[in-house]
């Protein structure tokens, strides 16, 4: 059975003393600063340094159509995928404006839209595994070999940036019309969880729609129970080609050694996925924020993690990993430039 083995680095703890001295030796009550500090001793731990560095971010939207809208799963047709693309591609959308303002590189990646393939252009990347998932009430979402591809994709994509010490950090987002019917039943297979505590509003279903996306998952569920036994076999039954493609480039910035930000609900459900067959992965994982999806809080729970906002953020294209950016910069810049005691004369606690 397929599962996720990358050759992912552990992480030493061999600094911990140092950082967390550096840390404490700022001119502050120690933990005052709150996350911050985790965030900073995470950062530094990584990169195996007490002078950690923020780099570029680089962020991906990956976009992608499901079978499963046959199912009538989402309030929005099908084509807005595509539509959203190419508002991507012109600049228009919320994570261009964010991206913008934070001057953070951008590539949208055509990883199934069911369109054909869009003209050239410099923010797009044409990774195009097929026109669509299958409708995973009916089939897996995709074949074995189509689950290699996406994964292969993602990984890919950001091995080449990996190799440039200034790229030290990554986030994803995602586009895809009935995704988040995709990422409650990955959730609930991972999770063993029911799926009416999976599912959310998405897009803005009302509740009839929600209780079809319920009944969608509960008969995949059923479908393909024996199936899911690893995370990677989860994706490729229950999966979207934009969310196998994420977990791909997940995995391969944790192997390079470098760290990545998960934005909300679906980002999180493929890491899930991910994580169920290399946990380890996750001490290169900055969560961000929780959404506004009710499955969203109870991952980050199950996963033990705090994300750093709470804004009720229900957007996708990874908006909120874009938005946590600047609290990453500031506990870099905290650790490096914050004066400490000693240096600035200053009495600590008796």
């Amino acid at each position: 059975m397929i599962q996720y083995q990358f050759k992912i680095p552990t992480v030493s703890g061999q600094l911990d003393d140092q950082i967390q001295a550096k840390i404490d030796h700022k001119t502050k009550p120690p933990g005052s600063l709150g996350q911050i500090e985790a965030l900073a001793f995470q950062i530094a731990r990584v990169q195996k340094t007490v002078d950690p560095q923020a780099g570029t971010l680089h962020h991906y939207v990956f976009a992608a159509d499901h079978g499963v809208t046959a199912q009538n799963v989402s309030p929005f047709p099908a084509e807005v995928t595509q539509q959203m693309v190419v508002n991507f591609l012109q600049g228009g959308a919320a994570i261009n404006v964010f991206a913008a303002q934070y001057q953070v590189p951008i590539t949208v990646v055509d990883a199934g839209v069911a369109a054909e393939p869009f003209a050239a252009h410099p923010l797009l990347a044409d990774r195009k595994v097929a026109r669509g998932t299958a409708d995973f009430s009916v089939e897996p979402a995709m074949t074995e070999a189509q689950w290699q591809q996406a994964t292969e994709s993602g990984a890919e994509l950001i091995r080449e940036l990996c190799e440039q010490p200034e790229n030290q950090f990554f986030s994803f987002g995602e586009m895809g019309i009935g995704n988040t019917t995709s990422g409650a039943a990955l959730m609930s297979a991972v999770m063993n969880l029911a799926p009416a505590l999976c599912v959310g509003r998405g897009t803005g279903a009302n509740q009839q729609t929600i209780d079809n996306k319920v009944k969608v998952i509960q008969l995949a569920l059923k479908k393909h129970g024996a199936q899911l036994q690893t995370g990677a076999a989860i994706m490729q039954h229950l999966g979207g080609f934009e969310l196998a493609m994420m977990a791909g480039a997940m995995v391969a910035v944790a192997a390079a050694g470098r760290l990545f930000i998960v934005d909300g609900f679906l980002a999180t459900a493929a890491l899930l996925c991910v994580s169920k067959d290399q946990p380890e992965v996750l001490d290169y994982a900055i969560f961000s924020h929780c959404s506004n999806e009710q499955g969203h809080k109870a991952m980050l729970e199950a996963l033990g993690v705090s994300p750093l906002l709470q804004l009720n953020l229900r957007l996708g294209e990874g908006t909120g990993a874009v938005l946590a950016w600047p609290l990453i910069q500031s506990s870099i810049a905290f650790i490096n430039n914050m004066a400490s005691f000693e240096s600035a004369g200053v009495s600590q606690e008796k």
